[in-house]
């Protein structure tokens, strides 16, 4: 979910309460606050907190909030996955260390001090085009171990060992990639963190549903409807970015501020959204 935020940058948490209703309303069955999508990189810890919490009050009863919380500090980490738990997340998504480039015996460390911070189940976050390390096979299997690391949300690019991965983990797996989500979904996974959603909440949902009820065709045909979208979400600029003007474009938030190093969408941009989503209907 983006962090909605005023011309000024200061953080909407009106806004935010409101693309969360919005968001469950048409069909999401949870959130991730305060993702790299949420410009949790440039939001600062109270702010996070205050994000989480609003968030919680709003649709805390109808979906799962799951409450970002990792970074390249492991101690750092254990404080967030701390204060979310506070705050009244349901969870928390724990992204892999990023820039330093741990070990994999420093990822199993890390992953398990998160999971050992509170009650929390943990989904574990590859990513490795942004963090730079994937996580290694053994790395899932000692992992998998530990009760509260429950899931995963997978952004590799690497269906074949997504497969054999949720074979062999038993862990609940989620796509984290928006190109991927129907492939994912045909090797097993249970559902998908994305971007694009926010803008298509009620197309995704066609999707999910249809995945559930096996009817693949409509599955298929969703998919292929989605793919002008989802290039000009994600393929064009950083996806932030695109969601939020997304969202503006629909009337969901007011501003599609962004904070620096971000910046919105030019008009060009934002022409081809616009384009794109009059063609998801």
């Amino acid at each position: 979910m983006v962090t909605p935020m005023r011309p000024d940058g200061s953080i909407d948490l009106d806004a935010a309460q409101r693309v969360a209703t919005h968001l469950v309303d048409a069909g999401h069955d949870g959130l991730v606050v305060s993702g790299t999508t949420g410009e949790s990189p440039t939001t600062s810890a109270e702010e996070k907190d205050e994000l989480l919490r609003a968030v919680v009050d709003a649709v805390g009863d109808r979906c799962v909030v799951i409450a970002g919380a990792g970074s390249n500090d492991t101690a750092k980490s254990v404080e967030s996955v701390r204060h979310a738990q506070k705050a009244g997340a349901h969870a928390v998504l724990a992204v892999t260390p990023y820039y330093n480039k741990p070990p994999q015996a420093g990822l199993v460390a890390h992953f398990r001090a998160l999971a050992d911070a509170s009650d929390l189940p943990v989904m574990v976050y590859d990513i490795p085009g942004r963090s730079g390390i994937a996580i290694a096979r053994e790395t899932y299997l000692r992992i998998a171990e530990h009760e509260r690391i429950t899931a995963v949300k997978d952004a590799r690019g690497d269906l074949w060992f997504a497969g054999e991965m949720m074979q062999e983990t038993g862990l609940d797996w989620y796509s984290g990639d928006d190109a991927m989500n129907l492939g994912h979904f045909v090797y097993g996974a249970v559902g998908f963190v994305g971007v694009t959603s926010q803008v298509a909440p009620v197309a995704y949902r066609e999707m999910a549903d249809a995945v559930v009820d096996s009817r693949w065709d409509d599955a298929r045909a969703v998919h292929r409807r989605l793919v002008p979208l989802v290039n000009a979400v994600m393929n064009v600029t950083q996806g932030a970015i695109m969601a939020k003007a997304g969202l503006a474009l629909q009337g969901v938030i007011e501003s599609p501020s962004v904070r620096l190093p971000l910046v919105e969408a030019d008009d060009v941009q934002t022409a081809l959204l616009r384009d794109a989503l009059s063609a998801v209907g």
